[in-house]
């Protein structure tokens, strides 16, 4: 679900349209570096647990909970709202991820987790005041 959100945001910061471009795309760059950069720590977290990390694409889509759906068009509402769900899935995500951890005794996954999750919440919180 992460690599799903990433490559949407990235997508949505290339293709923003409007009088608030400069803004969305700054935002959604930021937004797309940031789960970038977790992408490193889900995929050593999996393999703490010795379980490999999957990494082809077609796996990732296959494994994925939250729509890879096309958007109606590139206004910053239509991507706020799109994104909005995306990250969504990816919280829930990171809840299930995060309890699983914590029942089994996994401090330093759970960790990663709860910063993962303090994220996705900023995101959820910014991008719902943009749409006012």
């Amino acid at each position: 679900n992460a690599t799903v959100m990433y490559h949407r945001v990235h997508g949505f910061h290339w293709n923003i349209v409007g009088t608030d471009f400069p803004q969305y795309h700054a935002k959604f760059e930021e937004i797309y570096n940031d789960v970038w950069e977790s992408l490193d720590g889900l995929g050593e977290s999996l393999r703490k647990v010795d379980v490999f990390a999957p990494f082809r694409l077609t796996d990732l889509a296959g494994m994925a909970t939250v729509s890879d759906a096309p958007v109606s068009d590139y206004s910053h509402a239509t991507l706020v709202a799109d994104l909005l769900a995306v990250n969504a899935g990816v919280l829930a995500s990171l809840g299930a991820a995060f309890q699983i951890a914590s029942t089994s005794g996994s401090q330093g996954i759970a960790n990663f987790l709860a910063g993962r999750i303090e994220m996705h919440d900023k995101w959820a919180w910014q991008l719902k005041a943009s749409l006012g």
